[in-house]
Formats: C-alpha cells, sequence, structure tokens
C-alpha cells in the first residue's frame, strides 16, 4: 500500500491516503494501534530463498519497517495527530524500544502508537506480530488491512469464481489453508477470541465504516 503506483518504495500520496484514514479513526475517539509491515521495501523471506541467511534476512526485513513507520509517523504528525512509534528491535536515538505498559498508557493519552520491527524476533512474520501485540495490549479486534476485499475460497486474481467468505470462524481458516493471515496468528487469535476484519484499505472510508460495525470485508471469529 505504501508503494502507491510505484513498484518500489513509498509514495507520497499513499502515505497521506493512509494518513487520512488513519485520522478519520481518531476523530471518532477510538484507540489505535498499527504494525506496519516493510514489503515495499525489503520481503526478508525472498530474499533469503536467493541465499542471503534467514536470520540476516529478516533482520533487514525488520529495519525496513522501521523505514515505514518513521514515515506514516511523519505523515500522522503532519495532520496534527499525537503519534509514537514503539520498536521490537532497538534503534536508539530513532525510535524508542517497545514496552507494553508504555504502550497501552500512550494509547489511553489518545496517541497513534506504530510498532515497528515485527516481534523483534527473526522467523515470525508481521501477521503473528500484529496478533502478539493486540493480545499485549488488550486490543478489541484487529483490522488486516489488504489489497483484497475480504477472504475468498481462492485467489480471485488466479480464479474469478472464487467465493467471498462475509464471516468465517479461525477452525475454517485453519482447516482449508485460506491465505488470511500466517497460522501462527491465526492461532494466537483463536486462543485469545480477537476477531479479524479483513478489507480493502484503498476502499475510502472503509475502516472507519468497519470500525463503525458496517459489513466491510470479511470477518473471522468464533462462528
Amino acid at each position: 500500500m505504501l508503494m502507491g503506483e510505484k513498484a518500489f518504495g513509498l509514495s507520497t500520496p499513499a502515505l497521506d491516503y493512509m494518513a487520512q484514514e488513519i485520522n478519520s479513526l481518531i476523530e471518532l475517539k477510538v484507540q489505535t494501534a498499527i504494525v506496519i509491515g516493510g514489503g515495499n521495501i525489503f520481503r526478508g523471506m525472498e530474499i533469503a530463498k536467493n541465499g542471503i541467511e534467514r536470520t540476516t534476512a529478516d533482520y533487514m526485513g525488520m529495519l525496513a519497517t522501521v523505514m515505514n513507520a518513521l514515515a506514516l509517523q511523519d505523515a500522522l504528525g503532519k495532520k496534527g495527530i499525537s503519534v509514537r512509534v514503539m520498536s521490537g528491535l532497538q534503534v536508539h536515538g530513532v525510535v524508542e524500544p517497545y514496552i507494553q505498559r508504555r504502550a497501552v498508557s500512550l494509547l489511553e493519552k489518545n496517541n497513534v502508537v506504530i510498532f515497528a520491527a515485527g516481534t523483534g524476533n527473526p522467523f515470525f512474520t508481521t501477521d503473528t506480530a500484529a496478533a502478539l501485540r493486540a493480545m499485549e495490549i488488550g486490543a478489541d479486534i484487529i483490522f488486516k488491512a489488504t489489497k483484497v476485499d475480504g477472504v475468498y475460497s481462492e485467489d480471485p486474481v488466479k480464479n474469478p469464481s472464487a467465493v467471498k467468505y462475509d464471516r468465517i470462524s479461525y477452525t475454517d481458516v485453519l482447516d482449508k489453508g485460506l491465505s488470511v493471515m500466517d497460522l501462527t496468528a491465526i492461532t494466537l487469535c483463536k486462543d485469545n477470541n480477537i476477531p479479524i476484519v479483513v478489507f480493502k484499505l484503498d476502499n475510502q472510508g472503509s475502516i472507519k465504516r468497519a470500525v463503525l460495525g458496517e459489513s466491510v470485508g470479511t470477518v473471522v471469529g468464533s462462528f
């Protein structure tokens, strides 16, 4: 999403759009935390397949998420939004380290908190980081912003006849091997009963509608 129309890197219009969408939640006085990826800059798993040692590649990917977090922090700050970046990796002098109680305190004071560097450990995805942070801060729900408008039985790009689910259980996601979040993340959400809404972020206003309880994308939960 942060690439916009580019093939690589950061797009200023994309950052501005994302900041506008997040601002719509702040106007509703919704406590908002964001887990950000780094695929627009660096994909650790893909690079690892080409010869770089996996642990090294994953740390490189984590650093890419810190760069994205700083860019989004800047875009939100320009809209007058109080925002802090907390990193699972120690990056002294640039961002503060992730501390659970500190994150909760910042959210309670109406700051947007951006979680960078995943869990701070190699071999764990951004999905797993999102599930973990959601549990740690006591989140009510996870919204997964994607390029598709929900969860399908198959890849809708490859199979136009794929069926979209309005809602689906954690168990069905796991049994069917659907590409919602990785299995570790889904299992964490299932065990802690945190619902997930998968929606298309570039549908303007979709995240606000989702937070207001409107039918947007697909809900994954205990059904």
